[in-house]
């Protein structure tokens, strides 16, 4: 608990600045989600949605099997979906760089460009 709150105070710049950066990655996915025209889903409403763990759906569960392949090619891991739902799940806690996030994004608009 020391390191991290060391970590949070000397490297982030305190707590109000690890909210922002914590709301800009979860803005950086959701409008990736969003803007996608229906091809990524998002599975909860808009007033309840996590800024730790985005969740989604493709159009179809192999195309979300197809999509986990693809990504953990492009060295983004941990997407799958809880095993009693499916779908994808990005997890994108405190140490998840903005660079990541716009990383899995990049890959998801390959991903639909390739099977949209």
């Amino acid at each position: 608990m020391l390191l991290v709150t060391r970590w949070l105070l000397n490297e982030v710049g305190g707590l109000e600045k690890m909210d922002r950066i914590n709301r800009q990655k979860a803005a950086t996915l959701y409008t990736a989600v969003d803007q996608s025209d229906g091809f990524y889903q998002g599975r909860v409403q808009v007033v309840d949605r996590s800024l730790m763990n985005v969740t989604f759906n493709l159009p179809n569960a192999d195309l979300e099997k197809r999509f986990i392949v693809e990504a953990l090619t492009a060295g983004l891991s941990g997407l799958n979906g809880h095993r009693a739902i499916g779908g994808i799940r990005a997890t994108i806690y405190n140490a998840l760089s903005q660079h990541a996030v716009e990383s899995l994004v990049d890959c998801m608009a390959q991903f639909q460009l390739k099977h949209g």
